[in-house]
């Protein structure tokens, strides 16, 4: 068998972005913008040739276990209700494509991609699993260039030496950078006067927040304002060492019998064999579109 890519694709960021790209359309009393977009996308995606192998993890739920740890963690608050109840008819648009869809319940979409990544990596059928996302947080997953992000729109991808060069501290540091900056999009408040600079510098040479020394004397790196940061760092360390948790992506959603969101990311369950026929259809009957149009193959 030749060494395959696998596609990990992040469709809670799919939908989002087809919702603020794509003009509202309502059919039959039913808001279906976004997911109309969303089928079409994927459909000219698949016709390009190059996908073999796909995985599409959506938060089944916006709340995760990450909510019961930390009050200000990102919620489903200020979601627009049209676009909230579009989040089942995404994942039905993306199985009806032929892909294999992860329902993240406890867990996070990105947790989802974060464990399929994990165990895809190890497989020797595997050549590269790339991450079909621009989120920051997925770039801790890059492993030299045999894990890289990719944001789709751009065609911009990031292996090792690309995160580095970005963020300037290596992927396995990505979670210790976001506890100490912060990260909006998921309500972690990062540690006040630590920006961009001074955590990149500081976790180039020491890596983890756990090493970097109380006493700013002992930093052996030039970093402005320095005691301020360290002192803020000695008051706080703890708060940091929670923010890197909720920064952290779980690796075991595919290993844990146990999980209700268990995800299965076998190479064989992930190969796209063209559209389901059927549930293409009835979906496009929602989405008031002719399944023709998409010049979807459709399965044996």
């Amino acid at each position: 068998m030749t060494a395959v890519t696998v596609h990990l694709v992040d469709g809670t960021f799919e939908l989002f972005r087809t919702w603020f790209g794509a003009p509202s359309s309502i059919h039959r009393g039913r808001e279906i913008g976004a997911s109309r977009a969303l089928l079409r996308s994927l459909a000219a995606w698949l016709r390009g040739g190059d996908v073999t192998h796909v995985g599409v993890a959506f938060d089944h739920v916006i709340e995760s276990f990450r909510n019961q740890l930390f009050a200000g963690y990102k919620t489903g608050d200020g979601i627009e209700p049209a676009l909230l109840a579009q989040f089942p008819l995404a994942e039905q648009v993306a199985a009806a494509a032929g892909l294999v869809v992860w329902p993240m319940l406890d867990l996070e979409a990105d947790d989802g991609l974060a464990s399929a990544a994990h165990v895809l990596s190890g497989d020797p059928d595997v050549a590269r699993v790339v991450i079909a996302s621009p989120d920051k947080d997925l770039t801790q997953c890059v492993r030299g260039d045999r894990v890289v992000t990719w944001d789709r729109i751009r065609d911009r991808t990031l292996d090792e030496a690309g995160v580095i060069a970005k963020f300037g501290v290596a992927p396995t540091s990505i979670p210790d950078y976001l506890a100490l900056v912060g990260d909006t999009a998921d309500g972690i408040p990062g540690l006040p006067r630590w920006g961009a600079r001074s955590a990149a510098t500081v976790l180039a040479r020491w890596r983890t927040i756990e090493a970097i020394p109380d006493d700013e004397a002992a930093w052996d790196v030039t970093v402005r304002g320095r005691a301020a940061l360290a002192a803020v760092l000695r008051e706080r360390r703890d708060d940091a060492l929670l923010y890197r948790t909720l920064a952290t992506l779980r690796t075991d959603a595919a290993t844990d019998a146990a999980r209700s969101d268990r995800i299965d990311a076998r190479l064989d369950t992930l190969a796209w064999r063209g559209a389901d026929g059927p549930a293409l259809d009835a979906v496009c009957e929602i989405v008031d579109l002719d399944p023709a149009s998409l010049g979807l193959p459709r399965r044996t």
